[in-house]
């Protein structure tokens, strides 16, 4: 199928579109998450399709998808034109146990600060910012209590 010029967007159009640095754009396109045509001049030139593409990929990066992660899900949407409801269903469905985890995890993270009366703690013993002594490192990386890992009994 011959596009027209019409069909194609520079990478300025693109990017102003999108509101994607045309820096990023070519990164993207690096990665294979996008796709151009070149003129005879060598200019790139995306299909108006790559605007959902771009968005897809804005919305999985909001919701902490990395950009392997995010090609992983991009290599199951058609490249050449505008996937399908369906298409996009059977992508946005793998998504939403990654949601939900999200949605559960942030909910036991404001029940934790809730009880916090912003570091003038009243309670370090069970406080889930304070560490003493680097404590739960042996439990591994990040807040440790933070993300669930109980804190031990006062001294």
């Amino acid at each position: 199928m011959t596009l027209s010029t019409r069909d194609l967007l520079p990478i300025g159009e693109l990017s102003a579109r999108s509101g994607i640095a045309a820096s990023a754009l070519r990164y993207y396109e690096d990665l294979g998450l996008i796709h151009s045509e070149r003129t005879s001049g060598g200019r790139r030139r995306y299909r108006r399709s790559t605007l959902r593409r771009l968005a897809f990929i804005r919305a999985a990066q909001r919701i902490g998808l990395s950009l392997d992660e995010v090609g992983a899900s991009l290599a199951e949407l058609p490249v050449d034109h505008a996937p399908s409801p369906a298409e996009w269903n059977h992508v946005a469905g793998a998504w939403q146990q990654r949601i939900d985890d999200q949605i559960a995890e942030l909910q036991r993270l404001k029940d934790r600060l809730t009880g916090c009366v912003g570091c003038g703690c009243l309670s370090l013993t069970r406080c889930g910012l304070y560490n003493l002594g680097d404590q739960a490192a042996r439990r591994g990386p990040g807040a440790r209590y933070l993300l669930g890992d109980e804190p031990p009994p006062a001294a």
